[in-house]
């Protein structure tokens, strides 16, 4: 019997041929963006870039971070719903169960919440790179919940997609998100909370 695959790869190479012309990539796109890292300018365009994927931005400063985001915990999370954080979220939220790691996805179902840091942010695109450092967590503890707290520096905010992509290490495993998770896959009607969290609160530390 004829190996299909095989065949099917010989036809390619015979028509190909024997020294195939590699055409030239054009690399003239924009790499850099034209306003510095974390200026108000750009805070102001991921702000408004997130606000209109529906996601919840409350502008805060390092020393009213831990006070807004609880506050924002307060305002969103269904009373006695638990939050789960990564091991290493740089601050102590009373009463938050730090992940070890081994909790299961139907154990995590049982949380209403999660708050995390985040590795980069694009401004351009709105959307918010996580990378599975130990103040982020792993991936499921970010997509499981059904509410995401998100803390973004203004130096972690760039212009571009090059940008934020030479921030970010290719091999690590890399979650972008671009406002609560939504689709309209049947029949043009938006749903919420589809493959990830249907509420996304973001703290932006200017």
């Amino acid at each position: 019997m004829t190996d299909a695959r095989a065949d099917v790869l010989a036809r390619i190479r015979a028509a190909l041929g024997p020294d195939p012309a590699v055409p030239a990539v054009p690399r003239d796109y924009r790499r850099v963006g034209a306003v510095p890292t974390g200026s108000p300018e750009l805070l102001s365009l991921l702000a408004d870039r997130l606000t209109d994927y529906k996601a919840t931005v409350v502008p805060t400063t390092p020393a009213t971070l831990e006070t807004d985001l609880r506050a924002a915990l307060t305002a969103t999370m269904p009373p006695g719903g638990r939050l789960i954080v990564p091991p290493a979220l740089p601050f102590e939220l009373p009463g938050a169960h730090v992940d070890d790691g081994t909790l299961t996805p139907a154990d995590l179902d049982t949380f209403a919440g999660v708050a995390t840091a985040c590795a980069a942010a694009c401004a351009e695109t709105g959307t918010i790179a996580l990378d599975g450092s130990p103040d982020q967590g792993r991936r499921a503890i970010t997509l499981v919940p059904d509410r995401h707290f998100c803390v973004v520096r203004a130096d972690q905010v760039v212009r571009t997609v090059p940008d934020l992509l030479a921030r970010l290490t290719p091999t690590r495993p890399l979650t972008l998100i671009s406002g609560p998770s939504a689709t309209s896959d049947i029949e043009l009607n938006r749903v919420e909370g589809v493959h990830g969290p249907r509420t996304l609160v973001v703290l932006l530390v200017h």
